[in-house]
């Protein structure tokens, strides 16, 4: 069955936004931005469009997020740039309710400026100017009714670095791409970097660099992410014992579980669990 997309937006009250909008910053207009945001996203943050009239960008610097569309499900981690062009349902939302996701969102109108970046045929690449987009947004939020010709000067910058987003991927990159689907399908392996480094016919360093430029972490860190993420979704299902959540997630003593999921989130898997609404235990 399709599903079927609405238009909401949800907002926690932890959240903090700061906007840039054209009526503040008229120079964005020649730049076709419509409107673009900074934002601390906290306890919970969800925005969903069934056909949009406008491309979207996020800019992740930290925390992360999920998004879904007919495509499927994707994770949006730190250093990543997601591409969501107009007329295309999505859904994204905070990952982590206990985790800050900090990243910049823009709204474009279809234009020769922007064509590059939406050639981009995955929603979600790696991205090496995060913080340069968070620099160059905020300043220019800090200008709004200051020096129309700083705020020119740092649109053109902004427009520059984004538009420079290429989504070539190396035959390498795909290879690893591929075990890393399979490592996220098949969390109750015994999963070790050697192990997936042997699948992908790379050396332990040669991997350890290629999981980096594609996810922003190394792929020990990749894999206790994927795992501590799923370790939350089934923790919302109260017949999901600790003991068989652990075993789902590749850890043979709950105890190891308990120590990875605390270290990661500051509480045991029982605290959280004992913190999530009644509405979102099923």
């Amino acid at each position: 069955m399709c599903k079927i997309w609405n238009d909401e937006v949800y907002l926690a009250a932890e959240c903090e936004e700061r906007f840039l909008v054209a009526s503040d910053i008229a120079e964005m207009k020649q730049y076709d931005i419509f409107m673009a945001g900074l934002a601390h996203l906290k306890e919970g943050y969800r925005v969903e469009r069934s056909r949009p009239d406008i491309h979207t960008v996020l800019v992740t610097l930290e925390g992360a997020g999920v998004l879904s569309t007919d495509e499927g499900v994707f994770d949006i981690l730190p250093n990543t740039i997601t591409v969501l062009p107009s007329e295309k349902p999505f859904c994204f939302e905070l990952a982590y309710p206990c985790k800050s996701w900090k990243m910049v969102w823009l709204l474009l109108h279809s234009s020769d400026t922007w064509t590059n970046l939406l050639r981009i045929n995955r929603p979600v690449i790696h991205f090496d100017a995060c913080e340069s987009i968070w620099s160059l947004t905020s300043l220019i939020y800090r200008e709004i009714g200051g020096r129309s010709a700083f705020r020119n000067m740092m649109l053109s910058e902004l427009a520059k670095v984004l538009s420079s987003v290429t989504a070539n991927i190396s035959d390498t990159h795909m290879r690893v791409l591929s075990v890393l689907n399979s490592v996220e399908s098949q969390l109750h392996l015994d999963w070790k970097v050697s192990t997936i480094a042997e699948l992908t016919f790379l050396s332990e360093e040669q991997l350890n660099r290629v999981v980096k430029q594609l996810v922003g972490m190394s792929p020990r860190d990749y894999l206790l992410t994927l795992r501590m993420k799923k370790a939350t979704d089934l923790l919302s299902h109260k017949d999901w014992s600790i003991a068989m959540i652990a075993l789902r997630l590749g850890y043979k003593d709950p105890n190891n579980f308990t120590h990875r999921f605390k270290k990661h989130f500051g509480k045991p898997p029982t605290h959280y669990r004992a913190s999530l609404l009644p509405s979102k235990l099923t």
